[in-house]
């Protein structure tokens, strides 16, 4: 298995029309109680425990330096704590909030989505973690708390133009926004930090303002390569640069990242988790994905 033939594989398991059977089906399973919808969603997950995860071009990413790391404690998840890194290979290590906005087709959802992360430490694996605290969608979406939620934003704008614009402007009519309009000519790819990346994006937690003070771990499968480098934008591309949310602490705009590519990725399913634990042991799980078994994933033994 290498990156063209893993890319081909996660993209055929995405089929549009299933897609749209899912969308018809949470506006009906969205009546039942949140306990009800968490059942189902899990006997489901019995059948094929990993989702295709496609993230489209252009997903770019906003970090927020944390003056004051103390000021997160309360929002982690039990047993994470504040960690230093570092976005690009041999940048100064910082306590990071970071903004992620990309667009992403899936088995089950497709449409734009912008997520808030806390940067922390596992005490008790020692891996750097994303600890999402929140998002908005224009698609459905689902997590413990809210169940099979629906869409929460309307008109989303996430797009690119042919003069090199990123733009994103996205609000839930209360008290969530991301905005973000920024010249992408002119940045710089560079190797990014395998920390944050490659470890991170195997142990990502949900946070205490979505409703997990125990985590909720879960795990993307990938090749490394797919996280190992991006964009660089200047600061002084950066026309508009907005992000609020429920979280209260002090912060400034210190890098933005954008991935000119597409990103494919596997998933774990609502109720399923992956250790990996290193980098050697995600390629070797990624390496030996098989899209011929039933179920569309299964992994050789």
């Amino acid at each position: 298995m290498n990156i063209l033939e893993y890319a081909k594989g996660v993209e055929r398991m995405v089929d549009p029309m299933m897609v749209g059977q899912s969308h018809y089906m949470q506006t009906r399973l969205k009546k039942l109680p949140v306990f009800l919808q968490r059942k189902i969603v899990k006997s489901a997950t019995k059948k094929a425990d990993k989702m295709p995860f496609v993230v489209e071009p252009y997903c770019t990413f906003m970090f927020y330096e944390l003056e004051k790391p103390e000021e997160i404690v309360e929002y982690l998840p039990k047993d994470f704590v504040p960690a230093r890194a570092s976005i690009f290979a041999g940048d100064t290590p910082k306590y990071y909030g970071v903004v992620s906005m990309f667009r992403i087709h899936t088995s089950v959802f497709w449409g734009s989505r912008a997520e808030f992360y806390l940067m922390a430490e596992n005490v008790n694996t020692k891996l750097l973690s994303w600890v999402m605290m929140d998002y908005i969608s224009d698609t459905i979406s689902y997590d413990e708390m809210h169940g099979l939620k629906s869409p929460d934003v309307k008109g989303a704008v996430l797009t690119t133009t042919c003069e090199g614009d990123f733009v994103c402007d996205m609000a839930d009519g209360g008290k969530k926004l991301v905005q973000l309009e920024a010249n992408l000519e002119g940045a710089k790819m560079r190797a990014l930090d395998e920390r944050f990346w490659i470890e991170g994006n195997t142990s990502i937690a949900y946070g205490r303002l979505a409703g997990e003070p125990d985590g909720d771990l879960f795990s993307l499968t990938f090749f490394p390569e797919e996280m190992s480098r991006a964009l660089d934008v200047p600061l002084e591309h950066v026309r508009i640069a907005k992000a609020t949310t429920g979280l209260g602490f002090t912060a400034r705009l210190d890098k933005v990242a954008s991935f000119p590519y597409a990103q494919h990725m596997l998933s774990d399913s609502p109720g399923t988790s992956t250790h990996y634990g290193s980098e050697a042991a995600l390629r070797k799980a990624v390496e030996k994905v098989n899209f011929k078994k039933i179920n569309g994933l299964a992994v050789k033994k």
